[in-house]
Formats: C-alpha cells, sequence, structure tokens
C-alpha cells in the first residue's frame, strides 16, 4: 500500500493556518511628527531590538517562542527640544488564526502549532507615528 499521498494531507491537518499563511516576523515603520526623532524599540525583556532615527522600517518578531508567547515593545522616542514618549507595541492574535483553523476542525493549529508560531499574531500599531510635544508647550 503506498502511503504518500496521504503525507500531504496529514501535514495539512497538522499544521496551523496563520502557520501557513503568517510570519514570523512583521515589519514596522516608526515615524513621529516631526521626523527625525531619535528611537529605540525594547521588548519584553527590556532588550534593545532596534534603534535608528525616524522614519525608518524595522523588523520585529512576533512571538518569543513559547506557548502563546506574543511579544510586546516599547517604543521609545526622544529629540532635542521635545519631551520624550514611550508607546507601546503589541502583539494580538489574527484572523487567520481565530477563523482559518475552522475548516481543518481547528484543533490542531489553535492548540499545538500555531501558539509557538508568531504567524498567529499581527503587531499593533504597524505604523506608529506619534505627535511630539515641545518642551515647555502648554497644551
Amino acid at each position: 500500500m503506498n502511503l504518500r499521498p496521504l503525507f500531504p494531507a496529514c501535514a495539512l491537518l497538522l499544521s496551523g493556518c496563520a502557520t501557513i499563511f503568517g510570519t514570523e516576523t512583521q515589519p514596522v515603520k516608526i515615524d513621529s511628527l516631526p521626523q527625525g526623532a531619535r528611537f529605540t524599540v525594547q521588548d519584553e525583556t527590556g532588550r534593545a531590538v532596534a534603534q535608528g532615527y525616524t522614519p525608518q522600517t524595522v523588523e520585529l518578531a512576533k512571538s518569543t517562542g513559547n506557548y502563546f508567547g506574543k511579544k510586546h515593545y516599547q517604543v521609545m522616542l526622544e529629540s532635542p527640544g521635545y519631551v520624550p514618549l514611550t508607546l507601546p507595541i503589541e502583539a494580538n492574535a489574527n484572523l487567520w488564526y481565530l477563523l482559518g483553523n475552522i475548516p481543518l476542525l481547528g484543533f490542531p493549529g489553535w492548540l499545538l502549532v500555531d501558539p509557538f508560531y508568531g504567524g498567529m499574531y499581527d503587531l499593533k500599531p504597524e505604523h506608529p507615528q506619534p505627535k511630539l510635544n515641545v518642551v515647555g508647550a502648554r497644551g
């Protein structure tokens, strides 16, 4: 009996939809008003994972690699004459994960495959562009 035709079907059933259609990383464009602010992106451990000057696109991981380990980032912006600003970037479950596993009966993707892989998450906001306030300005 030839079992080779069953291998693709088994692989499809054991994989998650977000894993098939998603990616482990996501480009995030760091920007500011005014542009030219220095930025540092720190992950949930406090480690700097990217830095530069706005506008710049950085590639950020969406998962820690742990079970349901979504990433959390803090973007710190500073520019001479402006109040420093910190803003979050959070990973949240995407529609591929929430709805895409239904045709495959869900459970292998929802509980076994996708929770370890960043494809189930989207980083938001994907284009932060905060307005920096002038030091001493009254709002």
